[in-house]
C-alpha cells in the first residue's frame, strides 16, 4: 500500500484527519467512508495495545485510509515493534532537542540513515513475501516521521530540530504548547498562536512539512491558510460526544 501522506505532501495538498482512541476498527473504516485522507491511532493517550493497534491497521489498509501511530514515548523498542506490525507514519510526542529528533530518525530509519532493526519474519516484510532487498531497501523512502513540538524548549530548539534529515512533518501540539507558554487550554492565545506561526515559517524555511491539532473546520481553514499541511481535526470520542449532546439538547428543547 502507497504511502497516500508522502504523495499528498510532495504535491502539495492539505490533508486531514481525526485522533483515535476507539478500539474497534469499525470507526477506522467510518473515517475512510467519510473522507478523512489519515487516521491517528493514538497510543500516548489512548488504550492500545500492539496488537489492537495492528487492527486498526489492517482496516485502515482494507479501506484505503493512510494509518498513523502515535507512540507513547521516544522509545527505540516501541517504534520498532509499530513498524513491523506495518504502521508507515510513526508520530512521536515531546521533542525538544536536535538530540532527540536524530534519536527519531535512528529508530526508523534502516542502514545508512538509521539502526533500526531488521526482521522479515513480520507483517511490515508480508511475513517474508517481500524480499528481504526490498524491504530493507524501500522501507526508508516508506516510512514517514512526524515529531511533536510540544514546549518552548522544542520551539527554542527547532532551527536545530530542522536540520536533521529523516524528519518529514513537524507537529505543534496546541495543547501541550499553551501550557508551555503560561496559559494552559488558551490554544488561541496570542503567544501560543504566534509561537506556532513563527515556527511554521521556519519549517517551511527548512522545507519541512507543518502539522497541528484542531477542534473546528474554521481554525483548520485558518492554519491550511498559514501554511500548515498535515492537520489532525479533533478526536474520535469527541466527535461523537459533541454530536450526541446536540442530539439531545435538540431533543429535550
Amino acid at each position: 500500500m502507497k504511502n497516500k501522506i508522502k504523495e499528498s505532501l510532495q504535491k502539495g495538498d492539505t490533508i486531514y484527519g481525526p485522533f483515535c482512541k476507539i478500539q474497534d476498527p469499525s470507526i477506522v473504516e467510518i473515517a475512510a467512508l467519510s473522507n478523512f485522507d489519515f487516521i491517528i491511532i493514538d497510543m500516548e493517550h489512548g488504550p492500545f495495545s500492539i496488537e489492537s493497534a495492528q487492527n486498526m491497521i489492517r482496516a485502515a489498509e482494507a479501506r484505503g485510509i493512510t494509518p498513523v501511530v502515535r507512540v507513547t514515548e521516544n522509545n527505540e523498542t516501541l517504534i520498532l515493534r509499530v513498524l513491523d506490525i506495518g504502521a508507515k507514519c510513526i508520530q512521536v510526542p515531546q521533542i525538544c532537542t536536535k538530540a532527540d529528533a536524530e534519536r527519531v530518525v535512528k529508530a526508523t530509519k534502516f542502514f545508512p540513515q538509521g539502526e533500526r532493526g531488521m526482521c522479515r519474519y513480520v507483517r511490515a516484510a508480508e511475513y517474508t513475501n517481500i524480499s528481504p532487498v526490498d524491504h530493507f531497501g524501500k522501507a526508508n523512502d516508506d516510512v514517514i516521521s512526524i515529531i511533536h513540538i510540544e514546549g518552548m524548549e522544542g520551539i527554542d530548539n527547532l532551527e536545530e530540530i530542522l536540520s536533521v534529515e529523516g524528519i518529514d512533518i513537524i507537529f505543534l501540539g496546541p495543547y501541550d504548547l499553551s501550557q508551555s507558554c503560561g496559559v494552559p487550554g488558551q490554544v488561541h492565545h496570542e503567544k501560543v498562536v504566534g509561537a506556532m506561526k513563527d515556527a511554521v515559517k521556519l519549517a517551511r524555511k527548512y522545507g519541512k512539512a507543518v502539522g497541528t491539532f484542531t477542534e473546528s473546520v474554521e481554525n483548520a481553514k485558518k492554519w491550511k491558510d498559514i501554511g500548515v499541511q498535515y492537520i489532525s481535526y479533533a478526536v474520535d470520542v469527541g466527535l461523537i460526544m459533541n454530536t450526541f449532546k446536540d442530539i439531545t439538547q435538540r431533543l429535550h428543547s
